[in-house]
């Protein structure tokens, strides 16, 4: 990441931080950046070892709470699959996410068409202000192993 993108990552955090009453700190720039910095939607074990990498002081109670602050100032958000451990995404566009049965990747999808409700039959004067759905199968390289 260049500084520039560096400097317009930081004043982002920092503005989303502060309307959402929390201050910008180096740890929560630090875990921030490790959702950036590899967009797998890792989950806070991994977080955690990723961020210790960085900072080697963070703690695994530090992380909750950045990750905790981060979704709750909307930068990053929860993705839950069924009984699996959640996961955190960094992409806030609205999307569905995609889990390889095989390998336990999650991949984002995105919608074809905004403002369509994306072929969901919604009843009249139901507002959508979130997408979660979740898709299952095999990504595109278990599948290519499962055809040999």
């Amino acid at each position: 990441m260049s500084s520039v993108d560096h400097s317009k990552m930081d004043n982002r955090l920092n503005e989303r931080l502060a309307t959402s009453g929390f201050r910008f700190t180096p740890q929560r720039q630090h875990v921030y950046s490790v959702l950036l910095g590899k967009r797998d939607h890792p989950t806070v074990e991994e977080v955690f070892m990723r961020s210790k990498q960085g900072m080697p002081d963070i703690s695994m109670a530090t992380v909750y709470n950045c990750l905790d602050a981060l979704v709750k100032c909307g930068l990053v958000r929860h993705v839950n699959l069924d009984r699996a451990a959640t996961r955190y995404c960094p992409n806030m566009k609205e999307h569905c996410h995609f889990y390889c049965e095989e390998c336990g990747g999650v991949y984002d999808i995105d919608f074809m068409a905004e403002g369509n409700h994306h072929g969901l039959n919604v009843p009249e004067g139901f507002q959508i202000k979130q997408y979660d759905i979740s898709l299952r199968g095999l990504c595109r390289d278990c599948a290519s192993k499962a055809i040999k």
